[in-house]
């Protein structure tokens, strides 16, 4: 409600501010356009009409006293946008944790700070521990802090908050979109002396000039090291959100833009904070309707219609729960206080479980072989110049070819000046890259040779060798054969004679990979543990249940996950769970499932079933909602 009665919301004459705060969107809408790379073609004109009407309409607003209108209305898209945004990051705060991992790397964020201040040694790669937690402490704010807005409570210090977000935010978004993969970086590392990575810096200084040894003695080697920095293409504002439902997330420069404007808004918000207070009964009508259209609007896009249920009844609840809170919580304070369980409450449901809503492509109902075909190829265009030597005149092309070639190959009078390539159309990649189930034939026990697929793989690559035997110490060497046939005249019979022919793998195939047996296969059941020693099996009765239940029904089942053989080797000795077991890329099952383990039931190429470790289902449930036997 407004603190100063001698202002009202309409200020000076309703109808006028309300078309004067849609000229300013309008001009913030013509803005953002003449930033954007996809008109640059009208970007002055849309640049010189942004800033026209913007400076314009905010002259007339406060001509018409009309800034306090304007913060109603900014309170409703800043308010929804931070609950949609906080919600989306709460159904995936694993995976919000994964990308403030990136942004933690030496490469990343720090290397501003050592670009600017010529700090070599500063690093947050020590947060990187505490991701996982920062990642929540945000979301639960941003969801929080978007009620209190809508709501008016403890208004002059929410914008204070606001403000410093968002300004926050704007910079890691600034960051993003001018960050240079090409740049390099001074860094300076302690690493213990005896450590791999020691040694292994030690060595490689004698060659590399980019590494070079500033201090060792018995406990550390102090190292300098130049990098080149590494960019985050996405901030992750939305989690995988936008990508899952239209197909791409924002730009670096789009989230840039995105936060510009919402600090923007957030200012409008703090400039009226003084005269805004807690709602009364008539602005929570008014704001929690305009509060819940907004988000409504963000969730048909994400085509996720929960934030609209959690919006809308958390306000109302908060609501009721300041009057219902009494004496020491019927205040500010306790609806703070509410709306923080509120957060809490969803987010640990989604730590526990898995996101409510799955926007990766490894959701239930998404076809993996369609995932691995979506993407879409880029349209680049190749500029050269040229310049004549007599006239210094520049000429483009863009091909050579017949057409062009007195220029490109007269070289008498045209010398090659620079080559250009022009986006004419961003190329996206397929939504699965890295889906590459296999092992190493080394590593293979006889649980995997026994395993249909592999058996079959190895019987596929046999190939036949002659043995050539050292006459005087017995030694054995094995040649191909169709290598032997080649060199079977130049061998020296007195040094060596020719023995059997031998049929034993190939020695060139290494690697057995069951990516298109798995998409091939009418059923069959996948257990994925990012690290097996950190997985949490307490239902290992229900996975011996389902191993044994499917061997005995013909249906296949494997075990994908990071860790390597010897880690593998003790799990199964430790849990008797004896399941055929391959690696895969640790990025790619970050994005399959969040939960350590999971259990996967794919048919024909379509994920039919995802369950995270607190709901392993029993064999019966499986067969009776997922899984086909034949009875």
């Amino acid at each position: 409600m407004l603190l100063n009665k001698k202002n009202t919301i309409a200020g000076s004459s309703l109808v006028l501010n309300i078309v004067l705060i849609i000229i300013n969107f309008l001009g913030l809408s013509f803005l953002v356009m003449g930033y954007h790379p996809s008109f640059e073609g009208s970007a002055l004109l849309l640049k010189i009409l942004g800033y026209a009407l913007l400076i314009i309409s905010l002259f007339f607003l406060f001509l018409f006293k009309g800034m306090i209108l304007y913060s109603y209305a900014a309170r409703i898209i800043v308010g929804g946008l931070f609950i949609v945004s906080g919600l989306i990051k709460a159904n995936d705060p694993k995976g919000f944790a994964y990308k403030l991992e990136e942004y933690f790397e030496d490469g990343a964020l720090a290397f501003r700070i050592k670009e600017w201040f010529n700090w070599e040694t500063f690093t947050l790669e020590f947060l990187i521990d505490y991701a996982l937690a920062i990642s929540i402490i945000i979301l639960i704010f941003e969801i929080v802090l978007g009620m209190l807005i809508l709501l008016g409570v403890k208004l002059k210090q929410s914008s204070w908050l606001l403000v410093l977000l968002m300004l926050f935010f704007t910079f890691l978004t600034w960051h993003t979109k001018e960050c240079d993969p090409e740049a390099t970086f001074a860094d300076v590392d302690k690493y213990e002396i005896n450590s791999s990575i020691a040694q292994a810096k030690i060595a490689e200084a004698e060659y590399n000039d980019n590494i070079e040894i500033l201090k060792q003695n018995e406990k550390y080697v102090k190292v300098r090291e130049v990098k080149r920095t590494q960019c985050v293409n996405d901030c992750g504002c939305f989690g995988d959100a936008m990508k899952g439902s239209l197909g791409r997330s924002l730009t670096p420069a789009e989230s840039f833009w995105k936060d510009i404007v919402l600090l923007y808004l957030g200012i409008i918000i703090f400039i009226s904070r003084r005269k805004v207070g807690l709602n009364d009964a008539r602005e929570n009508v008014i704001m929690i309707a305009g509060g819940v259209l907004f988000i409504s609007f963000f969730s048909f896009i994400f085509s996720w219609y929960f934030p609209v249920f959690f919006g809308l009844f958390g306000l109302i609840l908060t609501l009721w729960f300041k009057r219902a809170g009494g004496k020491w919580l019927g205040n500010e304070y306790g609806m703070i206080l509410f709306t923080i369980l509120l957060s809490i409450l969803f987010t640990t449901y989604t730590l526990m479980y898995l996101p409510m809503k799955d926007y990766r492509p490894y959701h239930v109902g998404s076809n993996l072989i369609e995932r691995m075909n979506d993407g879409v190829e880029g349209e680049y265009l190749n500029i050269m110049v040229y310049r004549n030597k007599n006239t210094n005149a520049d000429t483009s092309l863009t091909n050579l070819d017949e057409s062009t070639k007195e220029i490109w190959s007269d070289t008498e009078t045209w010398e090659f000046v620079s080559r250009e390539t022009k986006t004419i159309k961003e190329g996206i990649l397929p939504s699965i890259q890295q889906f590459d189930p296999s092992s190493d034939v080394y590593n293979l026990t006889d649980i995997e040779k026994n395993f249909e697929p592999v058996a079959q793989m190895l019987t596929e690559n046999q190939a036949q060798y002659v043995q050539l035997i050292n006459k005087e110490n017995g030694d054995i060497n094995e040649v191909e054969l169709e290598e032997f046939e080649y060199i079977v005249d130049d061998i020296d019979t007195s040094v060596q004679k020719i023995g059997d022919t031998i049929q034993k793998l190939d020695e060139y195939f290494s690697t057995v990979n069951i990516k298109d047996y798995i998409l091939e296969q009418e059923q069959i059941i996948i257990i994925f543990s990012r690290i097996l020693k950190d997985g949490d099996f307490r239902r290992m009765n229900n996975f011996k249940e389902i191993v044994e239940q499917a061997e005995a029904n013909n249906i296949p089942i494997v075990m994908i996950t990071t860790s390597g053989p010897e880690d593998i080797a003790t799990f199964r000795e430790q849990t008797g769970l004896l399941v055929p077991t391959f690696q895969n890329d640790d990025i790619e099952i970050k994005a399959i499932t969040r939960s350590n383990p999971t259990l996967m039931v794919i048919g024909n190429a379509t994920v039919l079933g995802k369950y995270p470790y607190r709901s392993i289902p029993s064999w019966k449930w499986l067969t009776s909602n997922v899984i086909k036997i034949e009875k």
